[in-house]
């Protein structure tokens, strides 16, 4: 699409919005920012973009005129696709790409793009690392807090871009198609947002639409959405599976991770050789080596970097011991699923923080996971009343609720004795309470590390 000296319209004001403005604007285009929100101030969205751009700020009411002039519209992963005003502009016959689909217009290179409910910021990252000891121009990008589009103009004909990917991103692609793509695992998440748990798996499985069996897609063969879907990928399917052998693919074998290609089985390595915990974690590895092997990258230099990765940051991260008490902060875990990987992860008694922002999950399975390694629950948040009656409904009896997180941080240290373990794990998103989860994470390594 030529868009020299056309305008288009950018819906968010946020870091994708602002990677995708300077893209256009490389490219001649003059990006006009929207935001309905009529008390953005202009000023404060200028400070963040690069000097000498030609562009426009609107908020509020969206004139008639330039729903009549812009040539593509770039929502924000943020901004659900099916309100009445993008089908207004879905209507007119303006292209709608986010900025994913923008980023992979303008990319050069190869591409491996990894999705899933669970996982993707730990696998994104290894197998991020994992290029980078073998290619010489390598690009992370995506959910994972790079926008595409920031790095998509610098990108060679050599180059290997590993890019995350969110449902909300993928609603919004049309033409893009990763070489090796991954769906890591399906579980509720978000439904406030795709309103059925049928438009959230739809959207993930939207990673591999324009594969061909020229392509690879990795899928884990124990979540039954995604071994599913294997039956009707596009691509080549590569299963992993934490749980059975199989005839083809990634396994593990009591501690070992195996690998079987054409009948032949190759052991790789020791689980106890890794740094992450959790069979979470021991997932999230054997994807990655499918996903790095299809790339074209050595065994040898797979595994060695498997063997030196440590956890990315707010996931089931080590943060200190004191006074005898390991803490952990899994402020990622924003959702049941990923919240019962960081219980699982824990071998000690544990006192969990739990709680936050109402996606509209449900506790059962989360709260089934705690067998006997729960100490104590502290609740915080909007869903603390309803996390409390599901944790009672099932037998657990040492709640307490805070109100708010720096009550829920003392109440911890109280409560913890030498050779128990505190972990953040809140199942819950962090809004209301903290911008982003990372506030939420570094806010308890801030705490611990003052004890």
């Amino acid at each position: 699409m030529e868009l020299k000296n056309k305008k288009v319209l950018i819906i968010g004001t946020g870091i994708s919005g602002m990677g995708a403005a300077k893209l256009l604007c490389s490219e001649g285009a003059i990006p006009v920012f929207y935001d309905e929100n009529d008390k953005i101030k202009v000023e404060d969205v200028q400070k963040r973009m690069p000097e000498g751009v030609n562009w426009e700020v609107i908020t509020g009411s969206l004139p008639e005129s330039l729903k009549e002039e812009a040539a593509l519209v770039v929502p924000s992963p943020g901004v659900p696709v099916d309100t009445g005003f993008m089908e207004c502009l879905r209507e007119r016959g303006i292209p709608i790409w986010g900025e994913l689909e923008l980023g992979y217009r303008y990319a050069k290179g190869r591409l491996a793009a990894i999705t899933g409910t669970n996982g993707k910021t730990t696998t994104t990252t290894l197998v991020g690392q994992i290029m980078k000891e073998y290619y010489p121009s390598v690009f992370v990008v995506g959910n994972i807090g790079n926008p595409y589009t920031a790095s998509a103009l610098e990108m060679e004909e050599e180059s290997v871009t590993v890019a995350e990917v969110s449902s909300f991103q993928l609603e919004t692609t049309e033409a893009f198609r990763p070489q090796v793509s991954a769906i890591l695992n399906i579980t509720p998440d978000h439904l406030n947002r795709h309103h059925t748990m049928e438009n959230y798996v739809a959207a993930k499985e939207r990673i591999a639409e324009n594969q061909t069996k020229e392509d690879v897609c990795v899928l884990n063969y124990e979540d039954g959405y995604t071994r599913g879907f294997g039956e009707r990928c596009p691509a080549r399917v590569v299963f992993f599976s934490s749980k059975r052998k199989l005839e083809e693919g990634l396994y593990l074998d009591g501690d070992e991770i195996c690998m079987t290609q054409g009948g032949e089985e190759t052991r790789l390595m020791n689980i106890h050789d890794m740094n992450l915990v959790g069979m979470c974690n021991v997932e999230n590895v054997m994807a990655a080596i499918a996903i790095a092997w299809n790339m074209g990258l050595p065994m040898e230099t797979i595994l060695d970097t498997v063997k030196r990765f440590r956890a990315v940051e707010h996931r089931i991260e080590f943060v200190a011991t004191k006074n005898g008490v390991d803490y952990y902060n899994d402020s990622k875990g924003t959702n049941p699923d990923a919240a019962i990987q960081g219980i699982r992860a824990m071998s000690k008694p544990t006192i969990l923080i739990g709680g936050g922002y109402d996606k509209g999950s449900e506790y059962d399975e989360w709260i089934e996971a705690f067998e006997d390694k729960v100490k104590c629950l502290v609740l915080i948040g909007q869903t603390a009343e309803k996390i409390e009656a599901c944790a009672r409904k099932h037998g657990v009896g040492n709640i307490v609720r805070a109100d708010s997180f720096g009550e829920a941080l003392r109440i911890c240290t109280e409560t913890a004795e030498s050779g128990d373990a505190v972990l953040l794990s809140p199942a819950c998103a962090s809004w209301g309470m903290f911008p982003n989860y990372e506030v939420r994470g570094n806010l308890f390594k801030d705490y611990v590390n003052c004890l």
